[in-house]
């Protein structure tokens, strides 16, 4: 059941299918915590600007990073209004109409400000958040960043404050209308992600094994069946 808030910002509430709504933060940190890429929006000027990024949450932050010379970087860290958006589709919805035909999905739409990271304590804490998002354990398995590597990265932070999410799940909406009594067939088809077989780097040395982080993610998330 969709969480009744009154006191939800403008900005954030879902008013097309407000019962697929979720306001709480432990809706949002469990679909920031799934995703992988977030759509990062902004004004450069009068030019609008979307960018698909990696990201991290720690606690109440959202963590991007990029290259000190790039342009969104700076724009971003110098305070232009962002939205960030984090999706996931969990399966295709088939109905019987074209007009019913959707998708089951997880969305997460935060707004806010991004200010970039100084203290030297919290930059690596959020290069430790990057790697372990993109693979539990590997932090522990490489070398860190050095002064030069950090020095070259600039990092963002922006607080979880304005955020929602919305969703859907089940079947089509159509098992109970007219267009039922049609001989097509309708449902959901789940999508399945999954890791394929490792290739190892062209350079990588004889002998070296898979990493535990390596071999523990083939395990937890190897394709069903």
């Amino acid at each position: 059941m969709a969480e009744k808030r009154q006191d939800v910002p403008s900005r954030v509430r879902v008013r097309r299918g407000p019962k697929k709504a979720r306001y709480d933060r432990e809706s949002i940190d469990a679909v920031l915590d799934r995703g992988l890429v977030a759509h990062v929006a902004f004004l450069d000027g009068d030019d609008p600007i979307c960018i698909p990024m990696l990201y991290a949450r720690d606690g109440d932050r959202i963590y991007i990073h990029g290259s000190t010379a790039s342009r969104a970087v700076r724009a971003l860290a110098a305070g232009a209004p962002a939205c960030v958006t984090v999706t996931i589709v969990d399966a295709l919805v088939l109905a019987r109409s074209a007009f019913e035909h959707s998708a089951n999905y997880d969305s997460v739409m935060a707004f806010g400000t991004f200010a970039a990271v100084q203290d030297d304590a919290e930059r690596l804490r959020a290069f430790e958040a990057f790697t372990e998002k993109l693979l539990p354990g590997r932090w522990s398995e490489v070398r860190q960043p050095n002064a030069k590597e950090l020095k070259a990265t600039e990092i963002l932070a922006m607080e979880i404050d304005d955020a929602s999410v919305k969703m859907r799940t089940g079947p089509p909406d159509d098992d109970d209308s007219v267009d039922a009594e049609l001989e097509t067939w309708a449902g959901i088809v789940p999508i399945i992600s999954a890791y394929g077989a490792p290739e190892a780097s062209p350079g990588l040395r004889a002998g070296i094994p898979l990493s535990p982080s390596v071999r523990r993610l083939l395990t937890l998330r190897a394709p069903p069946g």
